[in-house]
């Protein structure tokens, strides 16, 4: 066991949750790759052919598990992968060189292979390259059969897995260890470890950089998934501290559960329409746990990201419409896909600035196809009449009208198939930039409803990226020109007839709540996770507090003043 005391590690919090456990170091044999040229090319060409075919039939049991354990859609990860190993391009260009170049076939496997992992490690795009690990992982399967190795990695149960990166087949295996945690070297929010622990509600903290350097093997840890922290062989004084946490999570958890069927109102009877974000079609089980008025933003990019390609408009229908019935009578609102930016786009493209360039609105009217595939597949799901569509990264007004004419195009050739579809099925528009913002009122004329996406509305307001570490701390939420903003889009919403919500992360942030409700707004979408956790802050409000408490913030000329004022505030109302 390490000598080291209460060592604490900082990485990405990206699973929530807090565990305790012995950390199991978890490595794979890296092979041996020989350059030794070979006489007989007829007998390597069989070799790699039985190979594949081995690992092929491997995946096939990997993917009936993992339908079991993660469901269909992140199942098809798997499917993914075997197509690869179908994939005729690499299949002849691998027979190809091992006549032309007759050297080992695990040789050719692992330098040919390396090429597509090394095109996409050098990619803009983090998705990329965290992609190309699943490439990695069918090259290293290859080449372990090529060399007729069994693959054995026992997993001991109950353990805390501490490893450099996490392939897709590896998920698998650790779910059914009962894994208690995950720490990585490497990895993003959008990595299969990410995506697969918060799926499983299993703390995660990755990209630490140094992790498997200095954690040991049986080093008993502490997993922060909240704070993105590490802490090796606490004391036990440190131990009691995160006991006593989680038993009151747990504790907490069940008290706010009881809420589950009781309005999100202020103690005057003020209700605030409290629905849900969906990110992964994984989260409906805690959205119906967790009961919010329906689902106020469908994050359908990640729809593509569990495809692994952009699903066409069958597939899209199918998922739609699961949703909207599923969450019949309440509400859903699908966003057309927000690709481009930091987010993988469906060609290749680099761009110097792309949080600046083709994303969102402007890609999918530049790619009519792709747009109406989508708002067809949206419409032929709005039958029941619970569904609505609204557009992300809109600047101008000609966007919307643009928008308008393609559904009205989809309207029409639905109507000559003879498919049913909500006719009267509601519009609305994300408010994310600055020049929507602006004319809000402009835009509250045309559509029936405007949510507002305070992550980038903050980002492009105060020129900060959010993601950049340098510049991360002027990325201010309760920044003035922010707050006045809000202010601004709100009331201009509601002067022209048109509903106003809210779907950012801000609407999530205990001491903004207070503050926006005083702002005016009146339907706020969360992660369906800190869904209970907001209707308790909503209902311990007195509505008439929080208009006194905006009147104020808007006075301000500091986010020092504003955030020491809703702190006083927020005090106030948890000591009650």
């Amino acid at each position: 066991m390490s000598s080291k005391i209460n060592t604490l590690l900082k990485g990405i919090a990206a699973a929530s949750g807090i565990t305790i456990g012995n950390a199991f170091i978890f490595s794979k044999e890296k092979e041996e790759i020989s350059h030794e040229s070979i006489d007989n090319v007829t007998e390597a060409i069989k070799h790699l052919e039985d190979a594949l075919a081995l690992s092929k039939k491997e995946l096939k049991k990997v993917f009936s598990l993992a339908i079991d354990k993660l469901g269909e859609k992140r199942a098809s990860i798997f499917e993914a992968q075997m197509m690869i190993l179908d994939d005729p391009v690499l299949i002849d260009n691998l027979k190809g060189r091992i006549r032309r170049e007759k050297k080992l076939p695990e040789y050719i496997v692992d330098d040919e292979i390396s090429k597509y992992i090394h095109l996409m490690n050098e990619a803009h795009e983090m998705y990329m390259k965290e992609r190309s690990l699943d490439i990695e992982d069918i090259k290293n399967r290859i080449i372990r059969n090529l060399k007729k190795k069994k693959w054995k990695s026992k997993i001991s149960s109950d353990v805390i897995v501490v490893t450099t990166t996490i392939s897709p087949s590896d998920t698998v295996l650790f779910t059914q260890a009962n894994v208690k945690g995950y720490v990585t070297d490497f990895g993003g929010l959008t990595s299969h470890a990410a995506i697969v622990a918060r799926s499983l509600n299993i703390p995660a903290v990755l990209g630490v950089n140094e992790a498997t350097s200095i954690i040991k093997d049986g080093d008993v840890l502490i997993v922060d998934g909240f704070h993105g922290e590490v802490i090796i062989n606490p004391d036990e004084e440190r131990i009691l501290i995160y006991k006593n946490k989680i038993n009151e999570l747990n504790l907490y958890d069940e008290k706010l559960f009881k809420l589950r069927n009781k309005p999100a109102e202020t103690i005057e009877g003020k209700e605030i329409c409290l629905r849900a974000n969906l990110d992964l079609t994984k989260e409906m089980d805690l959205i119906f746990r967790n009961n919010p008025k329906g689902i106020g933003l469908v994050r359908t990019e990640q729809i593509f990201e569990e495809y692994e390609a952009f699903p066409d408009e069958d597939e899209q229908f199918e998922v739609y419409n699961s949703i909207a019935q599923k969450i019949y009578p309440e509400n859903v609102t699908i966003r057309a896909f927000d690709i481009g930016g930091d987010k993988v786009l469906p060609v290749d493209l680099h761009e110097s600035n792309p949080f600046l360039g083709w994303r969102g609105i402007r890609l999918l009217l530049d790619n009519k196809n792709l747009f109406k595939s989508q708002i067809r597949a949206v419409l032929r799901a709005s039958q029941n009449k619970n569904i609505k569509l609204m557009i992300p990264m809109v600047t101008s007004i000609e966007e919307v009208f643009e928008t308008k004419e393609l559904i009205d195009q989809c309207k029409k050739e639905l109507k000559k198939e003879k498919k049913s579809f909500d006719n009267d099925m509601h519009f609305g528009i994300m408010i994310e930039i600055p020049s929507a913002a602006v004319l809000t009122a402009t835009f509250a004329r045309e559509v029936d409803f405007i949510s507002i996406g305070t992550n980038d509305l903050i980002q492009y307001l105060l020129a900060v990226d959010r993601g950049n570490e340098i510049v991360s701390k002027l990325y201010q939420e309760f920044h003035p020109a922010v707050i006045r903003t809000l202010s601004h889009i709100i009331k201009e919403g509601k002067a022209n007839d048109c509903k106003v919500s809210l779907c950012g992360e801000m609407g999530g942030d205990p001491l903004a709540l207070p503050l926006l409700i005083g702002l005016g707004l009146e339907i706020l979408s969360v992660s369906p996770s800190i869904v209970p956790l907001v209707k308790s802050i909503i209902r311990k409000l007195k509505y008439k507090d929080t208009l006194l408490l905006a009147d104020k913030c808007l006075t301000y000329s500091t986010e020092k003043e504003i955030i020491n004022e809703l702190n006083l505030f927020y005090n106030s109302i948890i000591d009650n």
